[in-house]
């Protein structure tokens, strides 16, 4: 799914860095998992997401497994390396967006993605869902939370899901430059 994020939000004209968090799971974990270790090994040179890469974007897009309907520990030790970034206000008015998959319906996937938005209520981030902006949303499972997938035990998903991907990776570079720009189609509020 990252790959697609990392596909549609070029297309949309962003500057795209593709990161990795790190992994710190026991090479035994890895190993017992098939399709666990298959992505480990394709993707263990990637580039690794660094304090450095949260203060350089203005958006961010998390693809991210669910763990028993919540964060990885791997992604949950990463954000708990935020703090002094917080502390400063340099996390605040970031657009973010999530995605997530599990091995099976209903494991978890869209109680993840809330999960990592509390977490981006904090930082005071601009959470921006795909919502039902676009019929793709209904293709691949109608989740408005983040694109969600159900994978097999080989790792495969189904490829109607990759529209739903672009769709959010394109939607979340629209609202950052938005965001950076400073227009907003409406000064009215309603309260």
């Amino acid at each position: 799914m990252a790959k697609w994020a990392e596909e549609g939000a070029k297309n949309a004209g962003a500057e795209v860095k593709m990161l990795k968090i790190p992994e710190t799971a026991p090479d035994q974990a890895i190993e017992a998992n098939a399709a666990w270790k298959k992505h480990y090994d394709k993707t263990k040179d990637n580039p690794k997401a660094t304090l450095d890469a949260l203060e350089w974007a203005d958006a961010y897009i998390f693809s991210i497994p669910t763990r028993y309907g919540n964060l990885p520990s791997q992604v949950q030790s990463f954000i708990d390396t935020t703090g002094g970034l917080w502390f400063q206000g340099k996390l605040s008015n970031k657009v973010v967006s999530a995605m997530s998959s599990a091995m099976n319906p209903h494991g978890g996937q869209e109680s993840t993605i809330q999960s990592l938005y509390k977490t981006m209520c904090h930082w005071g981030a601009i959470i921006v869902p795909p919502g039902y902006t676009d019929k793709v949303t209904f293709a691949a499972g109608g989740n408005p939370y983040g694109t969600s997938v159900t994978v097999d035990q080989d790792g495969n998903m189904k490829e109607h899901v990759r529209d739903a991907v672009v769709h959010q990776a394109k939607r979340t570079v629209q609202v950052t430059e938005w965001v950076k720009k400073g227009i907003s189609a409406s000064r009215q509020v309603s309260v």
